[in-house]
């Protein structure tokens, strides 16, 4: 059974940048698929990025300003997140599983970490 652990939340104003991290136990890392999902107060869990082996995908909102990684050998998967802004703002969650840009596809999750944009 897989372990989540993210890092790296915080304040930034707009236009600045984080990066997240997600540490995953378990042998099978390198075939996962893995993914990042935020929510915001009040609002429905949405899909941010997900990457396979070889493939990586992005909600069109984060499209040229989130970049996600991968390191195998240190069963970790990052987010790099640019040009932040305010609507950026919620609790960005981590995610293994079958893969696709669904909720449902994905069946172990980390605890989230807050991340929060100043306009």
């Amino acid at each position: 059974q897989a372990q989540l652990v993210e890092s790296g939340g915080g304040l930034v104003q707009a236009g600045g940048s984080l990066r997240l991290s997600c540490a995953a136990s378990g042998r099978t890392f390198s075939r996962n698929n893995m993914a990042w999902f935020r929510q915001a107060p009040g609002k429905e869990r949405e899909f941010v990025s997900s990457i396979s082996r070889l493939y990586v995908d992005y909600a069109d909102s984060v499209k040229g300003r989130f970049t996600m990684s991968r390191d195998n050998a240190r069963s970790t998967v990052y987010l790099q997140m640019n040009s932040l802004k305010p609507e950026d703002t919620a609790v960005y969650y981590c995610a293994s599983g079958l893969g696709g840009t669904s909720s449902s596809g994905y069946n172990f999750w980390g605890q989230g970490t807050q991340v929060t944009v100043s306009s």
